[in-house]
């Protein structure tokens, strides 16, 4: 009977086009039964789940964000209307052309803020259809109700600006407008940030400096440990991990800005003289260089291992412009491979989803029990990429290791605008999915709560990590 069945499958799928196969298996393959959505138009399809990721509350994976009152203080930084365009998108200002004087005077705090219009104005519609410039532009609507840039709305920009800018502004921004419960922060000044905000700002523990380098001076120095040996200096990492590893949510590196993230299990006496070296500030060779990162690497992982912090790591495409080697980021997957498998017990989050290289990613994760992947930043470097990632992503790999949203942004405001074009990748991605056949509509409303949210609380734990940063008192 089964036999008959299959065949008589096989013989229909043969006799029609394309288009009618899809519709063949819409009605009954995706789900193994007949589809509960099967009377739903598109219209309605598209609808449903448009509606519930819209509602749905984001975890927030991967910011920059210094503290509110950094913001608010006087710090003779630039601060007006362009603060908003001062991360990302200025990078697209340069690439399209934009020379670095009139850079410099743009986001200048001597430069007059309503005349800052007629720099940007020749530059603006090269950037302003980009993921960086939508998030821009869709940040400029929601706080100033701006609709578009202009000569003319320059001036409510400003005294929009001013006027969001005041006492409790980071909250309003992220929970009220955003929707997100929580953030993820990888401070830019310091290993660890004692955030005023703990429960809103969660932080991540830079593992960085403790191996690129490493940085004597930032993270030997607080310890206050003479660091003359490799012994000192794992003592100085350990120092760290005791101080901050049960308020912290994870550990990260960004290393992969400099070099791959081909790290080799070194032991430490191969590279004893080697530190003895660089504490002595000679020069060390590729060779040396290497060895001694990958140690500590190593070991700063190990004891993130061990504390049972997830690992995050950059990959891909680079901030800025004019420095980015594609040649060596294409090797950014495999060598994730062989961090997973090297290290089974650690939980790696890849970050960026390697864009441009993010199929490999999607296989790295299907492999892997260990390989977690982020799509911070992925939404505003390039938004069709990243709807399509997803849509790849969850027919291929476990739902459960995927991580959908993080701002990755210095200033605030346009954290906005990223999540609200996230959302809509979102929910085309699933809607696609539907529309498509892959998915029955009640599966694809069952993904939102875990992607947008429910992976990050499991895999950061974030439920202890809450209860400690709530009665936190940072000495």
């Amino acid at each position: 009977m089964k036999k008959r069945n299959l065949m008589s499958r096989r013989t229909t799928l043969k006799g029609i086009g394309a288009l009618s196969a899809s519709a063949f298996l819409t009605s009954g393959a995706a789900s193994g039964k007949d589809r509960e959505d099967e009377n739903y138009s598109s219209g309605d399809i598209r609808k449903t789940i448009f509606q519930k990721v819209s509602q749905t509350p984001f975890i927030d994976t991967h910011e920059h964000l210094p503290e509110e009152k950094q913001r608010l203080g006087k710090s003779g930084e630039n601060d007006d209307w362009t603060k908003v365009l001062s991360h990302y998108i200025n990078y697209d200002m340069r690439t399209a052309g934009m020379p670095q004087k009139t850079f410099d005077k743009l986001f200048s705090p001597g430069t007059d803020p309503i005349g800052k219009w007629a720099l940007l104005e020749p530059f603006w519609p090269a950037v302003k259809n980009t993921g960086y410039g939508q998030a821009v532009n869709i940040t400029l609507n929601r706080l100033y109700d701006v609709d578009e840039l202009s000569a003319k709305t320059i001036k409510k920009v400003q005294a929009g600006y001013e006027k969001v800018r005041r006492p409790g502004f980071y909250k309003y921004i992220l929970c009220d407008l955003a929707n997100i419960e929580s953030c993820q922060v990888n401070s830019l000044s310091r290993p660890f940030n004692e955030s005023d905000m703990p429960t809103l700002l969660m932080q991540d523990l830079s593992i960085l400096g403790m191996f690129q380098g490493p940085e004597f001076k930032e993270f030997g120095r607080p310890t206050g440990i003479k660091v003359t040996s490799l012994s000192d200096w794992h003592r100085v990492i350990d120092w760290w991990f005791k101080k901050y590893q049960k308020y912290a949510v994870a550990v990260k590196s960004q290393n992969a800005y400099h070099r791959d993230i081909n790290y080799e299990k070194v032991p430490a006496e191969k590279v004893e003289a080697i530190f003895k070296k660089r504490l002595a500030e000679q020069t060390l060779t590729p060779e040396e260089k290497k060895a001694l990162e990958d140690h500590l690497f190593w070991y700063a992982v190990g004891k993130a291992t061990k504390a049972s912090l997830p690992v995050k790591l950059h990959t891909g495409i680079y901030a800025g412009y004019n420095k980015m080697p594609l040649s060596r980021l294409i090797n950014n997957p495999g060598s994730a491979t062989d961090l997973c498998r090297m290290a089974p017990e650690t939980q790696f989050v890849f970050m960026h989803i390697c864009y441009p290289y993010y199929e490999e990613l999607i296989a790295a994760a299907k492999h892997y029990s260990n390989a977690n992947v982020d799509m911070c930043w992925a939404w505003i470097i390039n938004p069709v990429a990243a709807k399509d990632f997803l849509k790849k992503y969850l027919v291929t790999a476990p739902a459960n290791k995927i991580l959908t949203f993080g701002g990755d942004y210095i200033p605030v405001e346009p954290v906005l605008g990223h999540a609200v074009i996230a959302r809509n990748g979102i929910a085309l991605a699933l809607s696609e999915l539907v529309e498509e056949g892959w998915l029955s509509l009640n599966n694809a409303l069952e993904l939102i709560d875990p992607i947008m949210h429910g992976n990050a609380r499991r895999i950061f734990n974030l439920a202890e990590k809450e209860k400690v940063l709530k009665n936190v008192k940072w000495s």
